[in-house]
């Protein structure tokens, strides 16, 4: 349920801006969706699970905060994001 340190480091390469970059929107956003996939595929076996329901959406608004706030700074680094993550909007 939980994204293993490898997963994360590759997320952390593909997405950085720079060398050692690991805070920057782009970075954050792409962990929250990977964390958001996995929970996704757990409740299709526990449909039940409200209190990691709640953690889900929890998740779910930290990331389109970062999205939103990504969109107001840099209109093509928002483009670009959501094209490699293949998210919505």
């Amino acid at each position: 349920m939980s994204i293993t340190a490898d997963r994360k480091g590759e997320l952390i390469r593909t997405y950085a801006r720079s060398e050692g970059d690991t805070g920057s929107a782009e970075v954050q956003v792409a962990i929250l969706s990977e964390r958001i996939a996995n929970l996704t595929e757990h409740f299709k076996t526990h449909k039940k699970d409200n209190h990691s329901r709640r953690g889900l959406l929890k998740l779910v608004s930290q990331r389109r905060s970062l999205l939103d706030h990504l969109k107001a700074s840099d209109e093509a680094r928002y483009q670009t994001l959501i094209g490699s993550l293949g998210l919505r909007r």
